[in-house]
Order: structure tokens, then C-alpha cells, then sequence
């Protein structure tokens, strides 16, 4: 009989243990199921800040909430090795799914195949059409081809003291002559104010190259922004050296003296601390200018035209969100991009990250269209004024160009060389660079 009770018990023992673990293996698989239902999208950015990535993360969880078997994990390195990490990432062929390219970056990354054609997606989204031209020409300043979305424009215009020009009875600069002119009179040395924020230091090849892109207006090939149509170096016309002789003069009769040495944030410090009544920047100054100035004291108005071409030309700076050419969840991740990219969300983005747009509904909105990002979106709406030209970036000797061109401005602005001299150095280079394309 114990004998019976302990086999008894020894059983019932094996059926209830049974039953716990057939229990725990439906629930297990029940839970692996579950998660096996949800797609987890990996998304890198590259221009890294605090408050951004705070935003980035709120609109993803409206995504999460909208798309309820889509999760989203941001990856947000440092600013300084974002794009450092992100190429090795790529290189790797690690799980990224969404990432930031930008202008700087869309040429390696699409070369090396990193990065997806989105003409299969765009053919498709109903937005597409309503993206203004800048940001059209972002997305496909490569071969004519989508390889990411903007999520906003980075655009010069000037910036000028309102307070200043009604004092001395000037009207706002329509070209570059009337920026000389204006920054000549507003300068009175005896009381540290001058008339123009000199760039004179890194990144004053940029002043050069627009300035001179408006002299030429639309003689400049659009697509190899430094010749003009016939295939000349745009260094090599007289309009090159009325350019540059304007833009020494600006220096020397309306700019500090010390401006020869400022690149961004002394310009935009040389503008906000009341020393200058001129600057030539990009949106995100209006979110500095409004902290440290006074309203009413100042305002924008469009990019200066050239004398006679009555156009004025830059260059565009973009970025936005690609998708990785190794993503397995390619469909997900567009769908992702196409809700960061919603008139409705890249209007709110763009707001809080001092950006222009991308959508030509935002025009409608107050925001842009009335105060200081209006002269950015006046341009954007007159295509055949304000034109854009890309910078010849696939040349081999662009980058080493650049570095040149810098000290070659310097030794001009000091008269270490002349005009001429350098102009016809730069115009043999490009000659050489085109022979070897």
C-alpha cells in the first residue's frame, strides 16, 4: 500500500511538473511570438545635440503610437565622430536601417553603395510634389537620384540692424554694391561700429565663391558651379575680379579690422554684440540674434544680387534621413522617414531646430512667412532670381582647393597678392582639375 501511495505520488508529481512546464513553454512561446510580430528599426544621427535628440526621440514615439508593431532605437553619437562612426558602421554592414546623410557625405556613402535609391518609395508618396526646389535638389544632388529626404535647408541671408539703417536714412542692400556702399557709411571706427561682419578666416572661400556666383548670375553651369556655360573657370572673367575687387574693399572700408581672422562665431558675435551692422548667415543665427538682441532692432532680407546678372546664387546645405542599403526592414524604414518627413512633423522640426522647411505649405504658415525666416522663404519662391549651384565636390582636388584658396584670400586681403595674380592661379587649377575628370 506506501509502496502504491509513492508511486502514486511519484506520478502525480511528473503530471503536475508536466503541466507547469507546458504552461511556461506556451507562455514563452506566446511572449517570442509576440516579439517576433515587432520590427525594430535601428536609426543613426549625425548632427548630434542634446535638445535635438530630445525632439527626435519625441516624434519617434508618435511614430511607435501611430505604428504599433514598429519600435524605433536612436543611436546618437557625439557630434564631433558622428560621421566617422556612421561610415564605419556602414563599412561593417552592421543593422542600421535609418541614418542621417548629408550633403557632405551622400557622394562617398552612395558610391560605396551604403545607401538605398529611394526612387521606388518617392515615385509613390504623396508628398513629393510638395517639397519646395531647394529641397528637391538636396534630395537628389547626386546622379539625379533620391538618397535621402531633407529635413530642412541650411541657406544664407542677410541680417542687418534695422535700428542702424533708419538712423543713417539707408535703405535694406538690394546687391553687393549697396551692401559696400551701406557698410562704408555705417563704419565709424571711433566708436567700434562697422558696417559688415567680415569672414576672413575659416570659411571665407564660401563669401567669395557666392559673391562671385552673383556677378556671373546665370552664366554659371548650375551643375559644375565653378565654370560658367561655355566651360570657362568662372575665375577667369571680369565679372570674377569686379567680384573680388568688391569683396577686398568690403573688407578694408566696412569691416573690423580684426574680421581678416573670423570665421562663424566671431561674425555672428561681431553682429549680435552690436559691433556690425551686417552679417551673411544661415537660420540658426535667428535663434542667437533673438536671444541677445533687442526686437526691432534688426531684421533679414534676401541674399544681395550681382550689379548686372540681378540674381543672386548659392549653394545649399542639406541633410536628412537615408536608408542603409544592408536593411533588411527597408519597407518599416521608409515608412519611418516618410512620417519625419510630413509637412505636419518637419514643420515642428524645423521650427525648433531653426531650419528652413522643406515643404512649400510652409509658406502659409505665420511662423515663415511673416519676420525673420521670411526673406528665406521669398527667395525659395522665386527659383529664376535666387538660383543654385553646386560646388564642384567631385572634382579630386577640391578639397585641397579649398585649403589653398584660404591662404591665397589671406595674402590678397593683407596685399601680398594681387587680384589678378590669384585669379589666374585658381583659374589654371580648375583648367587642370576639368583636363583630368
Amino acid at each position: 500500500m506506501k509502496a502504491y501511495r509513492k508511486i502514486f505520488a511519484f506520478v502525480a508529481t511528473i503530471f503536475l511538473l508536466g503541466m507547469i512546464a507546458g504552461c511556461s513553454d506556451e507562455t514563452s512561446g506566446e511572449k517570442e511570438k509576440s516579439d517576433d510580430d515587432v520590427i525594430t528599426l535601428k536609426m543613426i544621427e549625425s548632427l548630434t545635440s542634446p535638445a535635438r535628440t530630445v525632439l527626435l526621440n519625441e516624434m519617434i514615439k508618435q511614430f511607435e503610437a501611430e505604428n504599433a508593431g514598429i519600435k524605433v532605437k536612436l543611436i546618437s553619437p557625439p557630434l564631433q565622430s558622428a560621421d566617422e562612426k556612421i561610415t564605419q558602421m556602414l563599412m561593417a554592414k552592421e543593422d542600421i536601417d535609418v541614418l542621417e546623410v548629408r550633403d557632405q557625405t551622400v557622394k562617398q556613402f552612395s558610391n560605396n553603395k551604403f545607401i538605398e535609391d529611394l526612387s521606388t518609395y518617392t515615385s509613390d508618396w504623396e508628398y513629393w510634389d510638395s517639397l519646395n526646389d531647394p529641397a528637391k535638389h538636396g534630395a537628389t544632388f547626386v546622379d539625379k537620384t533620391p538618397y535621402f529626404i531633407p529635413y530642412g535647408i541650411y541657406e544664407k541671408t542677410l541680417f542687418y540692424r534695422t535700428d542702424w539703417f533708419e538712423e543713417a536714412g539707408l535703405e535694406v542692400p538690394e546687391t553687393w554694391e549697396d551692401v559696400y556702399a551701406a557698410a562704408k557709411t555705417l563704419t565709424d571706427p571711433a566708436k567700434n561700429r562697422y558696417g559688415y561682419s567680415f569672414r576672413g578666416g575659416a570659411g571665407t572661400s564660401d563669401y567669395v565663391e557666392f559673391t562671385t556666383w552673383a556677378y556671373l548670375g546665370d552664366k554659371i553651369d548650375p551643375t559644375d558651379g565653378y565654370f560658367t556655360t561655355d566651360g570657362k573657370p568662372m575665375f577667369s572673367t571680369p565679372e570674377a575680379k569686379q567680384a573680388f575687387d568688391l569683396f577686398i574693399k568690403l573688407y578694408k572700408d566696412g569691416s573690423p579690422p580684426d574680421s581678416i581672422n573670423w570665421s562663424y562665431p566671431e561674425m555672428v558675435q561681431g553682429f549680435t554684440s552690436g559691433m556690425t551692422a551686417m552679417l551673411i548667415q544661415d537660420p540658426e543665427v535667428i535663434v542667437t540674434a533673438t536671444e541677445n538682441m533687442e526686437e526691432g532692432t534688426w531684421a533679414t532680407a534676401p541674399l544681395p544680387k550681382g550689379p548686372d546678372s540681378k540674381m543672386a546664387q548659392q549653394t545649399l546645405g542639406t541633410a536628412g534621413w537615408g536608408i542603409s542599403s544592408f536593411s533588411k526592414k527597408k519597407e518599416a524604414a521608409w515608412k519611418l522617414i516618410s512620417f519625419l518627413s510630413s509637412p505636419e512633423q518637419n514643420l515642428n522640426f524645423a521650427k525648433k531646430n531653426s531650419l528652413i522647411p522643406i515643404h512649400k505649405s510652409a509658406s502659409d504658415d505665420p511662423f515663415f512667412s511673416e519676420g525673420y525666416f521670411s526673406s528665406y522663404i521669398e527667395m525659395n519662391s522665386k527659383p529664376d532670381e535666387y538660383l543654385i549651384a553646386d560646388r564642384p565636390v567631385d572634382y579630386k582636388g577640391w578639397g585641397q582647393f579649398r585649403a589653398d584658396s584660404e591662404k591665397d584670400i589671406q595674402a590678397a586681403l593683407l596685399g601680398k597678392s594681387s587680384v589678378d595674380d590669384v585669379l589666374k592661379k585658381w583659374s589654371d587649377y580648375w583648367i587642370n582639375e576639368k583636363e583630368q575628370q
